[in-house]
């Protein structure tokens, strides 16, 4: 396996952890400037028309849902769905498909069957800072270090508060280790987790939105501490659930017994079957993703937001303070979606939606409201190919169906032919590690942007290709669609960063050419053949060394050469251990293991071979020994050496970067 292929595995595992939040759907419509007020909804305000729209008639709802889950089924391969539709303060439908236990051919039971809902758990723990924040005991512009029993660094001047990490904006870099378990026994209490596994800060709060899930744990954890009952779980049960009667829902672990009948069985479509996985376990960060629900518990959960904080005669949360909730409060620009206090937005079709997706590695879910209409949708899969529809697929095909708009076709200007080239470069997502080994995830994710003829921009990401013309300064609109993409610049008018609309919670960062992970992947992929050419090349000289009228090399040209040579048979153990632990996803994505760490000293060790060789290098030189093609082949061996382990210390696999 070549060192690019096992980076691109290493990247893989770490990524396939539940970190990213599923973003449904793109603003749909040049028009989606709007100020960030109370009074304003941003994204698009509805017309008068929009509230004739929308799913009415429950039979020709549950028809045209029915199409679209058999369809999905079959194509997608998922054993199960569960869903639910609410409007206007009741349930429209609420429905399941497939099963929840394939095995024993168990329906899936919209009211009892309790799905992984994955990250809108957060919206819950959003729910209770709400009402912790209503009766004064929490304030969301306070420093959270006030709340904690463990401090976050001072890093820079500015604090974090509980609106920074309600919108995502913490200045935190990502950390995927250890957050998921299938043992029981692994469950750390967030005391402990949260100090143990405290990310860096790497930008001042409120500066660009990257998703976190310690963030919102620790927002979870001061729940815990001031919302005055035992635990996160106990406070979400008497002051949510209870009062909603929503009687299949828990966010405890291990399972409760209780509910071990009704929980889904989580699956990976492998080899042409369903094979089933334990019970996911949230090791330490729980408020941020361990909530099982049943999709009618999540219609009761939608109907209260939908009516500003009560559901019939039940309030949660007052109706200013829910209003508030809902309203827009940061962003990255006012004419995409951004951030309410928790919700994201996932404005389209004209309007504006709030939401929040979630994903654990076999449950894919997402959730969307229409404050406006009063509309909610909930969907969740129990099959690892689920993000499949959660992501994007299924609320498209809804709000296409419910709330139709055509968009009108757009063509670049011949201003932009001369301006495109502006924009193209190589980005990468900020939501990654900055400061440990887990920034290599990022080396194979980059997001190439290309300059076109007709100047448009081709823009190659994760979520698939867009061709992009320009509709405002700094503002491109997706050809085929009304996905928005806006950028900025620096005083100097640089483009510096990117923002799907589809992606609220993340940030594309402009890289400069030496940091493009694109020339990287060629210095990487150049200096591994180097060192595999030169250990060849050793093994054949081995072979040669008694043939006849063969001339031995000088004793400083045999010294480099052995350098080298061993400097590659030790970047060899590296990279056979490497494949060794990447082959083990939970060692991955567990804390760091003591092989890893081991394996991270062997490019140190392999650099300092490399020092010597330059050293023999310039002696060489001085003393002219050997001919001169051999001075030049081994000097010109060590610069690309050289130059690949800078490489491998700006992804930080220079070192132990833990």
């Amino acid at each position: 396996m070549t060192l690019p292929v096992l980076f691109a595995l290493w990247a893989g595992l770490i990524s396939a952890t539940p970190l990213p939040p599923q973003a449904p759907v793109a603003a749909k419509a040049a028009q989606v400037a709007a100020a960030p007020s109370k009074a304003a909804p941003t994204a698009g305000a509805p017309t008068a028309a929009a509230h004739a729209r929308g799913p009415v008639d429950k039979a020709e709802l549950e028809a045209f849902v029915d199409g679209l889950m058999g369809a999905y089924m079959r194509d997608k391969h998922i054993a199960g769905i569960t869903l639910s539709v609410v409007r206007d303060g009741r349930v429209l439908l609420a429905k399941g498909y497939g099963y929840a236990d394939v095995a024993k051919r168990k329906p899936v039971d919209p009211d009892k069957t309790l799905f992984r809902i994955g990250s809108i758990s957060k919206l819950f723990t959003w729910t209770a800072v709400m009402q912790l924040n209503e009766i004064g005991k929490l304030d969301l512009n306070k420093d959270i270090n006030e709340y904690l029993d463990f401090k976050i660094p001072a890093t820079y001047p500015q604090p974090i508060t509980l609106t920074d990490v309600m919108t995502h904006t913490p200045g935190l870099e990502e950390d995927g280790r250890d957050l998921f378990s299938f043992d029981p026994a692994h469950i750390t209490p967030m005391s402990k987790w949260l100090p143990a596994h405290m990310p860096a800060r790497v930008r001042p709060p409120a500066t660009f939105a990257s998703y976190s899930n310690w963030a919102t744990a620790t927002a979870g954890y001061i729940v815990e501490r001031q919302g005055g009952e035992k635990s996160w779980d106990e406070y979400l049960e008497k002051h949510i659930y209870e009062p909603l009667g929503m009687t299949h829902t828990t966010g405890r672990q291990p399972l409760p017994a209780q509910f071990a009948d009704d929980m889904s069985v989580g699956y990976e479509y492998k080899n042409g079957e369903f094979v089933p996985q334990k019970f996911e376990i949230i090791t330490g960060a729980a408020p941020a993703g361990s909530i099982g629900a049943s999709a009618t518990d999540m219609a009761r959960f939608m109907i209260t937001h939908l009516n500003n904080g009560v559901l019939g005669s039940v309030r949660i949360l007052g109706e200013k303070q829910s209003e508030f909730m809902h309203t827009r409060v940061r962003g990255h620009d006012p004419r995409i979606p951004g951030f309410a206090y928790g919700f994201y937005e996932q404005s389209s079709h004209g309007m504006r939606l709030i939401g929040h997706g979630g994903d654990t590695q076999y449950f894919h879910s997402d959730l969307a409201l229409i404050p406006d209409d009063k509309v909610g949708v909930f969907i969740s899969t129990n099959t690892d190919k689920g993000s499949a529809i959660s992501f994007e697929p299924f609320l498209t095909a809804f709000l296409d169906h419910y709330y139709p708009e055509s968009y009108p076709v757009i063509t670049p200007s011949a201003a932009a032919k001369q301006t495109a080239k502006r924009f193209a470069g190589e980005y990468v997502f900020n939501r990654m590690s900055y400061s440990t080994y887990q920034k290599v995830a990022t080396l194979f994710g980059s997001i190439p942007v290309k300059a076109m003829d007709d100047g448009s921009l081709l823009v190659e990401s994760p979520l698939g290709s867009m061709r992009l013309v320009s509709v405002d300064s700094l503002l491109f609109r997706d050809v085929n669609n009304g996905s928005l993409v806006a950028f900025r610049a620096d005083a100097q008018g640089n483009i510096t960063h990117g923002f799907l609309a589809m992606l609220p919670m993340m940030v594309m960062e402009k890289m400069s050419p030496l940091s493009a992970p694109s020339l990287h992947r060629i210095i990487l992929i150049g200096g591994l053949l180097l060192f595999l050419g030169i250990v060849a090349t050793t093994v054949v000289r081995f072979f040669l060394r008694k043939t006849p009228g063969r001339i031995a090399a000088p004793a400083l040209v045999v010294g480099g050469r052995r350098a080298m040579t061993w400097a590659g048979l030790v970047l060899g153990v590296f990279v056979a251990m490497v494949v060794g632990i990447a082959s083990n996803p939970s060692i991955m994505t567990g804390d760091t293991p003591t092989s890893l760490k081991v394996a991270l000293a062997l490019p140190v060790i392999s650099g300092l071979l490399v020092i010597w060789a330059a050293w023999l290098a310039v002696a060489q030189w001085r003393a002219s020994e050997g001919t001169i093609w051999m001075r030049l082949r081994h000097s010109g061996a060590v610069a690309i050496a050289v130059i690949f382990f800078w490489s491998l210390n700006m992804w930080n696999l220079l070192g132990w970067r833990m």
